[in-house]
C-alpha cells in the first residue's frame, strides 16, 4: 500500500506540477532498505533518503540501494533527522514512519517535515493501548482514554488519526486522511497535510461510547458535547457507556486517493499482491463514516440467533434510508447511523424473513 500510495503521489505530482522536481521520499525507521528501494524503482521517486537508527545496518542499506540514482542511506536517530531537516527548512511529499511501538512523539516534527499536500504513512505496533488493554499508558502515549470495544482495530485506527489531527491543528495546519487499516497487530494511517484545516474541521474530534451491557454505541463531537442519550439497558441507574477519546471520528479513508491506486494498481507497471488487492477494495467501498460499527456477532448475541447476511442487512437499511456500509477495517462488521433499537429489529427481519 505504501509503494502504491508513492505512486499515486508521483503522478499527481506529474500531472499538477509538472516543473516541479519529483517526489521526494522519507523512510525514517528503513530497516534493511527494501520499500525505500521499492519507492525509487516502482514509484519513480526523484529522491529517496532511507535511514535507520541502528548504525550496524548501514551497509546494508548502503548495498540494497547501491543501484538507485537519487538515493541517500544514514543511521540518524529519528529525532534527531527530523529536527536537522526542520532547521534546514528540508521537506518530503512522502514521509514512511514505521515505527516499533507507539510514534506519538514524533508526529509533530514529522508534521513539520512534510510538504503541502505530502503524505505521512504512519504505522504503530503499539496493540494494547489503543485497544483499550493498558489504559494507564493510552493516556501517557495519545493523550486519550481507551477503553475495551468491538470494533478495537478501528478505535486504535481513530485515536491514531486523533494524534496526528491535534498536532496538525497546533501548528495551524490540517490534515485528510488517505487510508487506514490493520491487521490487529500494527495500525497504519496516510494522511495527508493541508496547509490549513478545513471548514469544521474541530468537529471531526469526539468522543466514542459503548455500552457493554445493552450493546449501543453512540458518538459525540467535543465542539457541540452534551449529556449522552439513555441506551437500551432497562435499568437505567445501573447502565454504564465505557467511553473513548478524544479520537477521529471523522472519515478514515479518501475514496478518489483510493480510486487512482486502483487505476495504477491495474496497469502494467504496478506490483500489488493479492492480499493487497483485496485490502485495497474492501477500503474502496468503506469511508469509515459513521464511526459507530458493530460485528454481526454482536448482534447474533443480541438476537439470540445466528448472525443476519451482511449485505443484504446493509441493503435493508439503505431502503430505510440510514447509512449504513460494510466496514472494510475489520471483517464482518457493519457501521451505520441507525438508532440501535432500529439497527437490532431490521438485522432480526432480515436475520428471520417473515
Amino acid at each position: 500500500m505504501g509503494v502504491l500510495l508513492a505512486q499515486q503521489l508521483a503522478a499527481q505530482r506529474r500531472s499538477d506540477r509538472p516543473e516541479v522536481p519529483g517526489l521526494r521520499v522519507l523512510d525514517l525507521m528503513a530497516g534493511c532498505g527494501i520499500r525505500s528501494l521499492r519507492y525509487g524503482v516502482e514509484a519513480g521517486a526523484a529522491e529517496v533518503w532511507a535511514n535507520d537508527a541502528d548504525p550496524d545496518r548501514l551497509a546494508l542499506l548502503e548495498a540494497n540501494l547501491a543501484g538507485l540514482g537519487g538515493g541517500r542511506c544514514t543511521t540518524h536517530k529519528a529525532q534527531k533527522l527530523l529536527a536537522s531537516c526542520l532547521l534546514r527548512e528540508q521537506r518530503f511529499d512522502l514521509i514512511d514512519l514505521d515505527a516499533f511501538g507507539c510514534p506519538s512523539a514524533l508526529v509533530p516534527l514529522a508534521l513539520e517535515a512534510l510538504a503541502f499536500d505530502g503524505v505521512l504513512y504512519l504505522a504503530s505496533t503499539d496493540g494494547r493501548s489503543p485497544t483499550g488493554h493498558d489504559r494507564p499508558a493510552a493516556i501517557r502515549s495519545l493523550g486519550a482514554a481507551a477503553r475495551a470495544h468491538p470494533a478495537s482495530w478501528e478505535l486504535a485506527l481513530r485515536l491514531q488519526l486523533g494524534v496526528q489531527a491535534r498536532a496538525a491543528w497546533v501548528l495551524g495546519r490540517g490534515i485528510e486522511p488517505v487510508f487506514s487499516f490493520s491487521e490487529g497487530r500494527t495500525f497504519r494511517t496516510a494522511v495527508r497535510l493541508r496547509r490549513k484545516s478545513g471548514p469544521l474541521a474541530e468537529r471531526q474530534l469526539g468522543l466514542l461510547a459503548h455500552c457493554h451491557g445493552c450493546g449501543d454505541q453512540q458518538v459525540q463531537s467535543l465542539v457541540q458535547l452534551r449529556q449522552w442519550r439513555p441506551c437500551l439497558c432497562p435499568d437505567q441507574a445501573n447502565a454504564s457507556l465505557s467511553i473513548s477519546g478524544p479520537l477521529w471520528i471523522g472519515p478514515l479513508q479518501d475514496l478518489a486517493s483510493l480510486e487512482a491506486m486502483a487505476s495504477i494498481s491495474g496497469s502494467s507497471s504496478a506490483s500489488l499482491s493479492p492480499a493487497g488487492a483485496r485490502l485495497l477494495a474492501q477500503l474502496r467501498r468503506d469511508d469509515g463514516l459513521p464511526a459507530r460499527c458493530w460485528p454481526l456477532a454482536e448482534l447474533a448475541k443480541r438476537l439470540g440467533g445466528g448472525p443476519p447476511p451482511l449485505e443484504p442487512l446493509v441493503q435493508a437499511l439503505r431502503q430505510q434510508g440510514w447509512s449504513a456500509q460494510v466496514s472494510g477495517v475489520m471483517p464482518a462488521q457493519l457501521r451505520c447511523d441507525a438508532p440501535w433499537e432500529r439497527l437490532l429489529h431490521v438485522a432480526a427481519h432480515v436475520a428471520r424473513p417473515g
